[in-house]
């Protein structure tokens, strides 16, 4: 069993409660600790509170979509180094290109394949097994 510390905390930034509590079950099973926030500015405040090691964000989101929080993520000295991942329904290539120029490390389109993409892209990133 692995040393609490060693636990890496994962904030989730969905809209969807839906989408949110599905992230939230897989990624548990993966051994991450997880929060969610509803919104952008939910999002922005925990990502400063909590320092998680990841973030993963929603583009379509009310108030404020993902590539502002990004944006604002990027430029916030606590929170300019955590790693995020889009994850979104929005797969055209502009914004692709948008939410890689923003600063996040990857892209991941919401699709039949989406969960076994994130899984992957966690396990190259060494947050899972």
């Amino acid at each position: 069993m692995s040393d609490t510390r060693d636990t890496k905390k994962v904030l989730i930034v969905e809209d969807s409660p839906t989408q949110a509590l599905h992230l939230q079950t897989l990624l548990e099973n993966e051994g991450l600790e997880v929060f969610l926030a509803h919104d952008g500015r939910v999002g922005l405040q925990l990502a400063q509170e909590l320092g998680p090691d990841l973030i993963i964000l929603d583009v379509q989101m009310p108030e404020m979509n993902g590539f502002q929080v990004c944006r604002k993520l990027k430029n916030m000295p606590g929170t300019s180094d955590i790693p995020i991942i889009m994850f979104t329904r929005h797969d055209e290539q502009e914004a692709v290109v948008l939410g890689l120029q923003t600063g996040a490390v990857d892209y991941i389109p919401k699709d039949a394949f989406a969960d076994a993409v994130l899984l992957e892209t966690l396990r190259q990133m060494e947050f899972v097994g």
